[in-house]
C-alpha cells in the first residue's frame, strides 16, 4: 500500500431526506461519488467488487410519507421491492418463524430470541436451543407505557457474540429507540447493508414495525436514522444506480 493510501483517513457521510424513497435515491447519488471501491475477501459474492461508505448516517425525517423507492414513469429500471414485499417483510420482522436452513431471522431474534447451548445428552454432545422468553418488542411498548418516555434503555438487539462464527451473521444488529417531541423514533445500526435492493426493503418493514409501536405506545410516528460503516452497492447495480441517478457517465474504475 502506498504512503498516500496510509496517510487517507474515513470520510464519513451524512444525509438527510425527507422519506425513505428520497433517501434510497441520495444515498444512490452519494455513493457513486464517495464510494471506496474494493474486492470482498469474505462474505456475499466473495471475489467481486463492492462500492462502499466508509461511514454513512442517513436522517429519515417523514419516512411514511412515501416507503417504497418511485421509479421514472418508462423507466426500464427494475423496483428495488414494492408494498406487497414489505408486507410480507413485516410478518418475517413480528414473527418467530423460520426455516430449517436459517440460523436465525431478525424477527426471531426480536420476538422469541434463542441461544444456542450445548449439551451431553446419553454420551453425544448436541446443540439445542434455549428460548430467552423475552419480547423485545412488546417490552419495549410496555416499558413506554408503563415507566415514561424518559429513559435509554428500550433498545432490541439483533445481534449476539455467537454470531461472529456464523457464515451470514445478521447485517442489522440494533433497534434503538426514543419517545421525544411526542413521537417514537428509530436508531438503526447496520454492520453491512445492501443500498440497492436491502435498504429500502429493511427501512420500509421496520417503519411498518414502528407505526405499530407508536400506536400501542399511544405516541406520533416519529423519524428514522440509520447509521452503517457497510452500505454498499455491488457490481452487478452500478450501472442501474447510474441510470436511476442519471449519472450515466461517471465512470468507475475496480
Amino acid at each position: 500500500m502506498s504512503e498516500k493510501k496510509n496517510e487517507r483517513g474515513l470520510k464519513p457521510v451524512y444525509i438527510e431526506a425527507l422519506d425513505l424513497d428520497d433517501a434510497w435515491f441520495r444515498c444512490l447519488s452519494e455513493i457513486l461519488e464517495h464510494g471506496y471501491i474494493y474486492k470482498i475477501d469474505r462474505g456475499s459474492y466473495a471475489g467481486q467488487h463492492r462500492l462502499e461508505f466508509d461511514f454513512v448516517t442517513v436522517r429519515v425525517k417523514n419516512p411514511a410519507h412515501q416507503i417504497i423507492p418511485i421509479m421514472p414513469e418508462g423507466s426500464s429500471i427494475p423496483a428495488p421491492t414494492d408494498m406487497n414485499y414489505i408486507k410480507q417483510y413485516l410478518s418475517y420482522l413480528l414473527t418467530a418463524s423460520k426455516t430449517d436452513t436459517e440460523d436465525y431471522t431478525y424477527g426471531e431474534r426480536l420476538v422469541d430470541p434463542k441461544a444456542k447451548i450445548e449439551v451431553d445428552e446419553d454420551g453425544k454432545k448436541m446443540i439445542k436451543d434455549m428460548p430467552l422468553e423475552c419480547n423485545q418488542i412488546e417490552e419495549v411498548i410496555k416499558i413506554y407505557k408503563t415507566q415514561g418516555y424518559g429513559t435509554n434503555q428500550a433498545v432490541m438487539e439483533i445481534g449476539m457474540p455467537s454470531d461472529i462464527k456464523l457464515a451470514d451473521p445478521p447485517c442489522l444488529r440494533i433497534i434503538d429507540t426514543r419517545v421525544r417531541y411526542g413521537k417514537l423514533h428509530f436508531m438503526l445500526y447496520f454492520r453491512s447493508w445492501d443500498l440497492w435492493g436491502g435498504f429500502p426493503s429493511n427501512l420500509g418493514g421496520l417503519e411498518l414495525v414502528k407505526q405499530y409501536m407508536a400506536e400501542e405506545i399511544g405516541v406520533g410516528n416519529g423519524e428514522i436514522i440509520a447509521c452503517s460503516k457497510g452500505l454498499h452497492l455491488y457490481e452487478y447495480a452500478w450501472e442501474l444506480a447510474k441510470q436511476r441517478t442519471h449519472k450515466y457517465d461517471l465512470e468507475i474504475k475496480t
